[in-house]
């Protein structure tokens, strides 16, 4: 199985001490690059690029649709499926597929672009406390859609002194021989791009959470406040130091393309880069997100006081800003919305969808969250899905509306789920 990140396959699992692929392997990828690129060259995908460019403009569109279904993807392309060998190039050739899938099936939103987006090879170490034994546990959702359990790393408040920020290692070696393999494999086919996706979130309280535990963290903002407002004071010199780094290097990457931004969406936009763009991407050329999850519990005035200022910091480094994933946005909008160049805001299958569309209005992208559950079983509940797009439909006609279907931990063994899903999302939506 395959771990499948927004839109992307995860490339860090791949095994990077055998980068000689054979001579099927790479004809397995070439002929997969055709059908991308025949994809891509389609009428539609030229449409569908403009209608998430108004979209993302905020100049009024039809509703937008897009259906990623994440771990879901495991079971629309098997690991029967792969053909290839190499374990690198079975990771290429399961990102290709998906793009075929979303060409010829999907019938959704998504725009196939004709790109080979390749990232590069590095290693990260996280946030850890020197001499402690305790290691951070792994951002990493299970293939086989269970759950894991957070132990901690931080256990007092006393050990921020001996707190270790992450470090990011780059194998240029590896990177350069992989570019070098992708452009000879994709050539007149596909362009190769060297365009990694560094982070998801800037919303700083997964490294919080993972650092200590859930739990102990709910009791901390009682027991230990100024141990918390240390502690993010923190993660946010370490956030903005990496990407310091990052832009220091010219390792950032536009994303105002068919990127995924946000918990949704494609990043399609005239309005990034900047005006004086030079061609060296900084945060101010991109969408950041920002989220907290991992902080649901907390009142709207203690997410005021221990969590938003210091996201605020960062998240108005970037041009334009999404902010929320499955938290309710109810109580924090308010909030949120003193974000300088907010355009994108989620809202959750647990939100007040009325009161939030109410709220966003034509101001800011309204991010509609459909239920992944509806999607779990052998067969789809047709009535329930269809109930959901009614209440979008009545309570939303105002706004500038996307419904996302995503965080799918399985689509019940049956891939005809998620393109009835996207084709009832049409009929209900008169689109």
């Amino acid at each position: 199985m395959f771990e499948h990140l927004n839109f992307r396959v995860n490339h860090h699992h791949a095994d990077y001490s055998d980068a000689v692929f054979p001579k099927e392997d790479q004809r397995i990828l070439r002929d997969l690059g055709k059908q991308v690129a025949k994809i891509a060259a389609r009428p539609i995908m030229k449409e569908k690029r403009k209608l998430w460019m108004k979209h993302n403009s905020l100049e009024g569109t039809r509703p937008v649709i897009l259906a990623d279904p994440e771990n879901g993807w495991n079971e629309i392309i098997r690991p029967e499926d792969i053909k290839c060998q190499n374990s690198i190039a079975r990771i290429w050739e399961c990102q290709l597929r998906k793009h075929i899938f979303w060409g010829d099936e999907m019938n959704d939103d998504f725009v196939v672009e004709p790109y080979f987006n390749l990232p590069c090879v590095y290693t990260e170490r996280p946030w850890r406390v020197a001499g402690a034994e305790g290691r951070q546990t792994e951002k990493k959702a299970r293939e086989d859609g269970g759950s894991y359990r957070i132990e901690t790393v931080l256990e007092e408040y006393s050990q921020l002194q001996s707190i270790v920020k992450p470090s990011l290692e780059i194998d240029y070696g590896t990177t350069s021989i992989l570019l070098d393999k992708s452009r000879e494999i994709f050539a007149d086919v596909l362009e190769v791009r060297l365009h990694t996706v560094w982070f998801w979130s800037v919303g700083l309280t997964d490294d919080l959470l993972f650092l200590r535990g859930l739990e102990r963290l709910m009791y901390d903002f009682y027991d230990e406040p100024e141990g918390v407002h240390r502690l993010m004071e923190l993660l946010l010199q370490g956030a903005m130091e990496r990407l310091d780094l990052l832009e220091e290097r010219s390792l950032l990457c536009l994303n105002n393309d068919g990127s995924f931004v946000g918990s949704g969406g494609m990043g399609f936009t005239r309005e990034l880069p900047r005006v004086d763009f030079d061609g060296r991407v900084t945060t101010k050329d991109l969408w950041g997100l920002g989220e907290s999850q991992a902080t649901v519990g907390l009142s709207p005035e203690m997410f005021k006081e221990f969590i938003f200022p210091y996201q605020k910091s960062l998240l108005e480094r970037f041009g334009l800003v999404c902010y929320g994933c499955c938290e309710p946005m109810d109580d924090r909008f308010d909030i949120v919305k003193e974000a300088a160049n907010l355009r994108r805001v989620s809202v959750s299958p647990w939100s007040n969808k009325e009161l939030m569309a109410e709220k966003l209005g034509k101001d800011y992208i309204c991010s509609m969250k459909a239920n992944p559950a509806n999607l779990a079983a052998p067969a789809l509940n047709e009535e329930a899905v269809r109930e959901e797009f009614k209440i979008i439909k009545r309570v939303a006609p105002n706004t500038c509306l996307e419904v996302i279907m995503k965080d799918n931990h399985t689509i019940g063994g049956n891939p005809e789920n998620v393109k009835r899903w996207v084709q009832i999302a049409r009929e209900e939506l008169g689109l």
